[in-house]
């Protein structure tokens, strides 16, 4: 039976899927038909469906948090549907900081490792000691250690041999008890008192103050990954575009704000049916509604395209893309 994903994705396009399955507890993975096509979803904060998905879309809802001190650390045990904000906050109540960087990105713990979400010099990846995943065709429970979760930037296994090969069930997270802050990232410098709480509260303010509530204007976060350039292309494009801000990334590459490229290239509330380049946050694109997903496609085109003629940097959408099948990458091409 049609059930509608609307208010199931943070975009908020029309669309409906076939089917519609929650889980509750692990042992309904055991007998949950994965017949594709199939969708994983958490809180659908970095999925937008395109158009009305023809098969069956399964969301995790798993509950729980465990808490073990260690000799130097905290083990933290999170079910997957568990909201990633709200254990950030808990776990600083609890006097357990480490996490606050990460502070207010929508979504849910069991996504969290399927990018490797990361803001504000941290990713999660630095805190994760192991993922507990359901195997799909073999119908088994097993646990991947850190290593073996192949993170990279945005990046994990996740998105690459065990797509749509295997779920989520838990995340464990290893917090130190000898708390470092990371503070590389502008607003954080300016702290007078340099506390967790502190990083935590400038963290969501700096996000409140540049992003879109997703739940009050529909919206899927950061929409494009910051691309990763040789030292050599940064060097080159510096000679022209002299402030174009830039993070090392390893010995051979800097990270460059795709935001920046956006805003530079003369985008922000540039418009195509009810999809705008939000007007204080190039980086986010916001759905004022009667919109479609071939309006998203032409912005996500035209976006590109505007960058590529601009720096020679093709941008990639970080949100993911789903059509009536399957998972899809939009790329426009780019004009000899």
């Amino acid at each position: 039976m049609a059930h509608s994903l609307q208010t199931l994705h943070t975009f908020a396009l029309t669309s409906q899927c076939q089917q519609f399955v929650k889980i509750n507890n692990l042992e309904q993975l055991k007998t949950q038909s994965f017949k594709p096509p199939f969708c994983l979803l958490g809180e659908g904060s970095n999925t937008v469906f395109l158009n009305d998905y023809t098969g069956t879309v399964i969301k995790m809802a798993t509950q729980g948090v465990q808490i073990k001190e260690r000799a130097n650390d905290y083990l933290i045990s999170v079910a997957a549907g568990e909201n990633w904000h709200q254990l950030v906050s808990e776990l600083l109540a609890k006097n357990i900081p480490g996490l606050e960087n990460l502070a207010l990105i929508p979504g849910t713990v069991g996504a969290a490792p399927v990018q490797n979400i990361g803001a504000y010099g941290v990713e999660l990846a630095k805190f994760v000691e192991s993922v507990e995943y359901f195997d799909i065709a073999n119908k088994t429970f097993n646990t991947l250690n850190n290593a073996q979760c192949e993170f990279g930037y945005r990046d994990s296994i996740f998105k690459h041999a065990l797509k749509n090969k295997a779920v989520i069930t838990t995340v464990h997270l290893a917090l130190p008890k000898e708390w470092q802050p990371v503070l590389s990232y502008g607003p954080l410098q300016q702290l007078a008192a340099v506390t967790p709480q502190a990083v935590f509260e400038q963290v969501i303010a700096t996000r409140n103050s540049k992003l879109p509530n997703p739940y009050t204007l529909p919206n899927a976060g950061s929409f494009f990954k910051n691309p990763i350039i040789t030292n050599q292309c940064l060097a080159a494009l510096l000679t022209t575009f002299a402030d174009l801000p830039h993070y090392k990334h390893g010995a051979k590459h800097h990270k460059v704000a795709a935001g920046w490229l956006i805003e530079q290239a003369g985008l922000k509330g540039y418009r195509i049916a009810g999809i705008e380049v939000h007007k204080q946050q190039a980086l986010v694109l916001v759905n004022y509604g009667q919109s479609q997903g071939s309006d998203l496609i032409a912005m996500i085109k035209h976006i590109q395209h505007s960058v590529f003629s601009r720096y020679n940097i093709m941008l990639e959408h970080e949100v993911r893309l789903i059509n009536n099948s399957s998972e899809c990458h939009i790329t426009a091409e780019p004009t000899p």
